[in-house]
């Protein structure tokens, strides 16, 4: 591609084009976070003015039962459910991703207490997302029965760190940092092969990449809603937990919810049969409701599809970047292997954090990470190929005018 010409005429015979106009993007804006935060899908405003006016507002409490607002954290799990290779009933829409890791943690550690009490060491990757490390750290405090986390620090490390003291082990499936991604089946059936069980975070994966948790027989799964499903900010998360090990698992947020019979309002509680076990209290029907509009987009495509176009996007950024912009100090820390990159790239640059601000102000969106990393997400539902031009010629702009040298552009706010 020499052209933005060209990157227009792919956008013309995108077969997937159609479907950004389902998206409330604001004009001027080239949105490359999808990775962090999606899109306002346009169904959500009027969605949300059905929940509060009709369903709340003249439905009330009947709502729970009329607008079937009991049955939400189940039927959208089941509407999740294809993009990740789950069966129905094998889904839940609940808390966050925090909570659901505690949750599910704990669960795997009690299970392996009672088949493998040697087993007392939870293995992860020290540049995993902090929350998955510190939700791990506090549990294994709590517990206080002689439990650790074992960190490595390169994914080559990973088959040397299981062994057979280790009961669980906990990975990101696409590294939030720089986009890699883990072969899913392999280390899986790594894990399993060493007495462990298999715990993913699909937080940068749902949405993003196809995924066969049943396919590749993984033990316990989660990830959320707010990113490239676009369910909204703080929208709730979810948990998949295959049939086969439902019925084993005991979670330890053992609320109401997660009750078989939560209104027959009896002093002991006894666990869901299924999925439902993993709920915990009253469910937040207003988020909830707006993941919907964002799930109904994806039922239009497929994730083989969605691929397709995000490995075209990221490639031509790629290539882009390199060709017009490789003087200014920029360094590639995703990998350019297909198999192992998620749906984002990740450069790295000494000034990152000012020129994502400077690329800000000039309406082309990205965030940073410390240290140095800008990541740019791709998200094929919304996202066109002369954004992706238009981007890398913003980039440029910013880098040899030097633009992000504005002491502006130096001031950090709470989120970056």
């Amino acid at each position: 591609m020499t052209t933005r010409d060209d990157a227009l005429a792919l956008d013309s015979a995108d077969p997937l084009a159609r479907l950004r106009d389902q998206f409330a993007l604001p004009a001027g804006t080239i949105y490359l976070d999808g990775n962090s935060l999606g899109v306002l899908p346009a169904a959500a405003a009027q969605r949300a003015q059905m929940v509060l006016a009709t369903e709340w507002g003249e439905g009330l409490i009947r709502s729970w039962n009329d607008a079937g607002w009991f049955a939400l954290p189940r039927r959208l799990g089941d509407k999740l459910a294809p993009l990740i290779g789950a069966a129905p009933g094998e889904v839940v829409l609940t808390d966050t991703i925090s909570v659901n890791l505690f949750k599910l943690l704990s669960a795997g550690l009690h299970l392996q207490q009672a088949r493998a009490p040697t087993r007392r060491v939870i293995v992860s990757e020290r540049a995993n997302f902090p929350t998955d490390l510190y939700i791990a750290q506090g549990l294994i405090k709590q517990l206080d029965r002689g439990y650790t986390l074992r960190l490595v620090d390169d994914a080559a490390a990973l088959p040397d760190a299981i062994d057979d003291t280790t009961a669980l082990v906990m990975l990101t499936h696409v590294n939030y940092r720089t986009g890699y991604m883990h072969d899913m089946a392999t280390l899986t059936r790594l894990i399993q092969q060493k007495g462990a069980l298999a715990l993913w975070d699909l937080a940068h994966s749902a949405g993003a990449v196809p995924v066969d948790l049943n396919g590749v027989e993984a033990d316990y799964a989660l990830g959320c809603t707010y990113k490239y499903l676009n369910g909204g900010p703080g929208a709730p998360a979810f948990v998949w937990v295959p049939q086969r090990h439902q019925k084993t698992l005991t979670q330890p947020l053992s609320g109401w919810w997660g009750h078989r019979a939560p209104f027959a309002m009896t002093s002991d509680y006894q666990p869901d049969d299924g999925i439902g076990r993993f709920l915990c209290g009253t469910q937040p029907i207003v988020s909830l409701a707006l993941v919907e509009c964002g799930l109904d987009v994806f039922s239009q495509t497929d994730m083989h599809a969605l691929r397709r176009k995000s490995l075209a996007l990221a490639d031509l950024f790629i290539d882009q970047v390199q060709a017009r912009c490789g003087a200014f100090g920029l360094k590639l820390i995703t990998p350019r292997e297909h198999a192992q990159r998620g749906s984002q790239v990740s450069f790295e640059h000494p000034q990152g954090y000012a020129v994502i601000q400077a690329l800000s102000a000039r309406g082309v969106i990205g965030d940073y990470r410390e240290p140095h990393g800008m990541r740019f997400g791709f998200t094929p539902l919304y996202t066109r190929f002369v954004d992706i031009w238009d981007a890398v010629d913003a980039l440029y702009h910013v880098l040899a005018s030097e633009t992000w040298r504005a002491p502006e552009f130096a001031v950090r706010g709470n989120v970056t």
